[in-house]
């Protein structure tokens, strides 16, 4: 056990240690050395205030020197290179309510909560016509399965028929308020943490890709009526611990969190009679580690990469469309 006296000097250490960080800052110091020096300072800062290790939305880097700039900055002052204003980053970093309890989200984000809210408000009202007319069904915790399945649920022999975009529809679909309470919570807390480190565009495609990850290897091992956002939450915890490899110290503290969760949900998971989608999870996490350690954080550096991305996330979005326009088709088709 550490001993009252030797905190005291270790703060007096570090708080020294701040304060030459602020005296070299006056010095004209190479680009690299200064963004070291703003890391150096970021960390013990933070050793003093005892907080936990998070991700500076404030700052970016300079495409041109790689130091440490504001976010909102025109002009590096480092080297003066002239850069773009952030795109789709203001109003981005989450915001409080309830006390702090939950962040507000913002942007996409924002654009997939409503999206599940209104395909559960779309499930409750079916199933609620379904059981007035004498034919609900069983029910997956509130809602009818025969209703998941029309809407878009993954249903292995469906699945089998050609009808891939249930890949994409089943990421929107819940069984109840309780797993779509939790699902959105957690999308609120997260969803704003990697859309604010990747950039709205990188975001979306992100959690497109983890959340199809998830079904298919679903699909592949055979399982059943499988529906819910919960493999592309676990997709973006994924990608938050890919990224963290390449931010040292405080990755490595940020990743030990992030892996408490995933074994918390884990063993949730082993739970029976839980209904817990075990693949799903697996294959979102797996690929989400993938992806957030091989696709670069913050904005694009040039315009050509800026312009794939938006065009990705365009391609995604008309994925998302053209999956749920297939659900409509066939919405009235005779279940064999």
């Amino acid at each position: 056990m550490i001993s009252l006296g030797t905190t005291r000097v270790c703060v007096i250490i570090i708080v020294r240690a701040i304060y030459i960080c602020k005296s070299l800052e006056a010095m004209d110091l190479p680009p690299r050395l200064r963004f070291k020096l703003d890391k150096l300072k970021s960390y013990l800062r933070s050793a003093v205030a005892e907080k936990e290790p998070s991700y500076d939305t404030s700052h970016r880097m300079c495409p041109a020197c790689r130091a440490l700039i504001d976010r909102g900055a025109g002009k590096c002052p480092h080297c003066g290179a002239s850069l773009k204003a952030p795109r789709a980053r203001e109003g981005t970093a989450p915001g409080r309510v309830m006390g702090g309890l939950i962040p507000v989200p913002s942007t996409a984000t924002s654009a997939l909560v409503a999206a599940n809210i209104a395909l559960f408000g779309i499930s409750l009202y079916l199933t609620q016509e379904a059981g007035s007319a004498g034919s609900s069904g069983s029910e997956f915790a509130g809602i009818s399965r025969i209703v998941l399945v029309r809407l878009g649920a993954v249903y292995r022999p469906f699945v089998q028929d050609g009808e891939w975009w249930r890949l994409v529809t089943a990421v929107f679909l819940h069984g109840g308020l309780i797993h779509i309470g939790f699902n959105l919570w957690c999308l609120f807390d997260l969803g704003p943490t990697v859309e604010s480190l990747f950039t709205t565009q990188k975001f979306i495609f992100l959690y497109l890709a983890t959340g199809v990850a998830g079904f298919f290897l679903t699909y592949e091992m055979g399982t059943g009526l499988t529906i819910g956002a919960s493999g592309a939450i676990l997709g973006l915890i994924g990608v938050l611990i890919g990224a963290s490899f390449h931010h040292g110290r405080l990755g490595k503290d940020y990743r030990g969190q992030l892996w408490k969760w995933v074994i918390y949900i884990a063993i949730i998971g082993l739970i029976p009679g839980m209904g817990i989608d075990n693949y799903a999870h697996a294959g979102g996490l797996v690929s989400g580690i993938v992806l957030g350690y091989a696709i670069p954080e913050g904005e694009p550096d040039t315009r050509a990469e800026d312009n794939l991305w938006s065009a990705v996330a365009v391609f995604c979005v008309i994925i998302i469309a053209g999956s749920f326009a297939l659900m409509a088709l066939q919405l009235n088709r005779p279940l064999q």
